[in-house]
């Protein structure tokens, strides 16, 4: 493959060895049976037609039903669910690719339909807005308080879920503490106003770090923030003192990577130092990152490896694409989400790409 772009470099550290640094973003795309939260049939080929990405990070997974945010959205719990992902691991493995399964607790940005019971999360503060399931839009809940044995039991539960999914093959687990979910409302202003222990705003996201490093390895756990980030209704005034204490301890466990979601640009030159280990940038500006985009942020240093979204949707061979200057193929929004498949499978690689070596075990 050609080297012009830094973004065709070979990325080498710690636990990650990387063709390139094009990773694909996880993206909920809707696919997974909503009864039984079994990922659907052709999951494994379209991770599999994906993977000359540097690393893939999957969708989010719910570790426990009650952390399901939307229809749609695949669970790693029962026996069936662990098996589907495997012969998703399966296939992108033998495509020469590393996968990452991202682990996602929603807290309160879910609906009582969807998971059986009233959504929780660390204060009963009820988020603005709307949330979407079966059959559309419907307001918010008010969210019940989470108390000192439910954190336990949620510990646990992302414990048992990491290693489900080393089991099922996966080289690592990203937890999903960003854009306003479970781990991420811990952190925020508005959200965590608790008067007990996990008051304290990195206590709760370190704990559960902390259990799934015990249980898997370090280098096998990434995690993702989004500092300042306003969705799902979060305030973050004071993130740079809030984020500098969490990874200093995160510096301290040896995580594989740091997966940081950017609605400004800023945030990179405030974390960069912050973070002593492999960074990956996902930029969250509204339009798709361009290639351009990325490039500068490689070259800057500001971060290692650029995490793609939308783009690897109707680009299976993304890094290809970038590499030959092939056109990219842009997706029409309704493509995105949902049961149908119309969208999932159907974007053809139109480059060859060199095959990449497996991440050693």
């Amino acid at each position: 493959m050609p080297t012009e772009s830094p973004l065709l470099r070979p990325y080498r550290t710690g636990a990650l060895a990387l063709p390139n640094r094009v990773a694909m973003a996880p993206m909920t795309r809707g696919r997974a049976d909503d009864t039984t939260g079994v990922p659907h049939p052709l999951t494994s080929l379209y991770y599999a037609q994906r993977a000359s990405a540097g690393l893939i990070v999957t969708e989010g997974i719910w570790p426990v039903l009650a952390g399901k945010s939307t229809p749609g959205v695949p669970g790693i719990v029962t026996t069936e669910q662990v098996e589907r992902w495997r012969e998703v691991t399966t296939a992108v493995h033998a495509a020469g690719g590393r996968i990452f399964a991202q682990l996602w607790h929603a807290g309160r940005v879910s609906h009582p339909s969807l998971i059986g019971e009233q959504t929780v999360a660390p204060s009963a503060v009820r988020a603005e807005g709307r949330v979407y399931v079966k059959g559309g839009w419907t307001e918010t809940t008010t969210p019940r308080a989470l108390t000192a044995d439910d954190l336990a039991r949620i510990t646990e539960e992302f414990v048992t879920a990491a290693r489900n999914a080393i089991d099922a093959g996966f080289d690592g687990v990203e937890l999903h503490g960003a854009n306003g979910y479970l781990l991420h409302e811990f952190l925020a202003d508005n959200t965590n106003l608790r008067t007990d222990r996990h008051g304290e705003r990195i206590r709760f996201p370190l704990e559960v770090t902390e259990a799934v490093v015990a249980a898997i390895g370090a280098d096998r756990v990434g995690y993702r923030i989004s500092p300042g980030n306003p969705e799902n209704d979060l305030v973050e005034a004071d993130w740079p003192a809030v984020y500098g204490d969490l990874l200093r301890e995160f510096n301290r466990l040896g995580l594989a990577y740091l997966h940081v979601v950017a609605t400004d640009e800023a945030v990179f030159p405030v974390i960069r130092p912050l973070w002593h280990g492999p960074l990956i940038g996902n930029l969250h500006l509204g339009p798709p990152s361009t290639r351009e985009d990325a490039e500068r942020l490689v070259e800057a240093g500001l971060v290692d490896v650029v995490a793609f979204g939308r783009l690897f949707i109707g680009n299976p061979d993304l890094p290809g694409r970038f590499a030959s200057g092939a056109p990219l193929v842009e997706v029409d929004k309704h493509q995105h989400y949902g049961s149908a498949l119309d969208g999932y499978v159907d974007f053809p690689a139109v480059t060859t790409t060199r095959s990449p070596s497996p991440v050693p075990a």
